[in-house]
C-alpha cells in the first residue's frame, strides 16, 4: 500500500461530511485507543502558553515610509492586501496600516519583504 502524504490526507478530509468525520474519529478511537479530539484540544493550550511568553499572537503591519522604490512597495502592498492601485498608492504615500491582525510569523515575513523593497515597517 502506498503511503499517503499529509497533504493528500488533508485534501481527503476537506471532502468529507461532518458525519463521515465523526465516523472517522470513532474508528480512530477504536483502532488506536486514543481520542484524537483530546489531542487537538490539548495542543492549543500548550502552544498558547509558549506564545504568551513570545509576545502578541497577532500584530498590525504599519508602513512608516515607502522609501526610494515606492513602485515596488505599492506592488507588494497590492499583493498582500488585494487592494486596488489607488488604495495601495495612498498607503505608500501617506503611510498607515497595511494589514491588521496578522499572525506574528507571517507579519515578520511580510515585514522582511516590504523592507527588502525599501519600505520602513513597524509591527504593532
Amino acid at each position: 500500500m502506498a503511503k499517503l502524504t499529509k497533504e493528500e490526507i488533508m485534501e481527503s478530509l476537506k471532502e468529507m461530511t461532518v458525519l463521515e468525520l465523526k465516523d472517522l474519529v470513532d474508528a480512530m478511537k477504536e483502532e488506536f485507543g486514543v481520542d484524537p479530539s483530546v489531542v487537538v484540544a490539548a495542543a492549543p493550550a500548550a502552544g498558547g502558553a509558549a506564545a504568551a511568553e513570545e509576545g502578541p499572537a497577532e500584530v498590525d503591519i504599519v508602513l512608516k515610509e515607502a522609501g526610494a522604490n515606492k513602485l515596488a512597495v505599492i506592488k507588494i502592498i497590492r499583493e498582500i492586501t488585494g487592494l486596488g492601485l489607488k488604495e495601495a498608492k495612498d498607503i505608500a504615500d501617506k503611510g498607515g496600516v497595511v494589514k491588521e491582525k496578522v499572525n506574528a510569523d507571517e507579519a515578520n515575513k511580510l515585514k522582511a519583504k516590504l523592507e527588502e523593497a525599501g519600505a520602513t515597517i513597524e509591527l504593532k
